[in-house]
C-alpha cells in the first residue's frame, strides 16, 4: 500500500494505519498537506499527530480507538489557509466556524459514525459552548491543544 504524491511520515503502527488508511488515500485529506496549521506544521501533519495520539490514548483507556483515530484525522478538514481566511471571506471567527466546515467536508466524502461526527463538530470545546457527548472526543480535544502548542514551538509530537 503506497500513498500517492508527496510522502508523509506516518506512524509505524499497523493497527493504527488499518483504522485510517482509506482516509489517507483520499485526495481531499491529502490536500490538507497544502496548508500550514501551526508554526511550519501542515494541517495534515497536525491532524495525523492528533489522530495518532488520540488513538494511542483511547486504546490504553479501553475506548473506541478506531473512531478516535478517524475523527482525529478529519477534525480540521476545512481545506483553506486559516491565516488568510478573514482577508478572503470576512469571517473573523475561524475558531468557532471551522469544526462545522470540517464536518460537512468529511460527511460529503465518508460515512461517519455519530461518535466521529460529534468529535469533529465539538473539537474546539470549550471555545464552542456545547460540550461533546463522548469520552473519545475529550481525548481529541486534549491532543488537539497539546499538539498545537508543540507544533507552534516546533517540537516533535511523536
Amino acid at each position: 500500500m503506497e500513498l500517492p504524491a508527496k510522502a508523509i511520515r506516518l506512524p509505524r503502527d499497523r493497527e493504527y494505519l488499518d483504522c485510517v488508511w482509506d482516509l489517507l488515500l483520499n485526495p481531499a485529506v491529502r490536500r490538507m498537506n497544502q496548508y500550514v496549521q501551526h508554526g511550519s506544521t501542515t494541517c495534515l501533519r497536525h491532524c495525523l499527530n492528533v489522530s495518532y495520539r488520540s488513538y494511542c490514548a483511547c486504546r490504553r483507556l479501553g475506548l473506541n480507538y478506531r473512531s478516535a483515530a478517524r475523527a482525529g484525522l478529519l477534525h480540521d478538514l476545512f481545506l483553506y489557509d486559516w491565516h488568510y481566511h478573514y482577508d478572503v471571506t470576512g469571517d473573523a471567527f475561524h475558531g468557532l466556524t471551522h469544526p462545522r466546515k470540517a464536518l460537512r467536508n468529511a460527511q460529503k466524502i465518508f460515512a461517519l459514525t455519530d461518535m466521529e461526527q460529534n468529535a469533529i463538530l465539538r473539537h474546539m470545546w470549550p471555545l464552542t459552548l456545547i460540550p461533546p457527548r463522548y469520552r473519545e472526543a475529550y481525548v481529541i480535544i486534549w491532543y488537539d491543544k497539546y499538539c498545537g502548542v508543540l507544533e507552534t514551538f516546533h517540537r516533535p509530537v511523536y
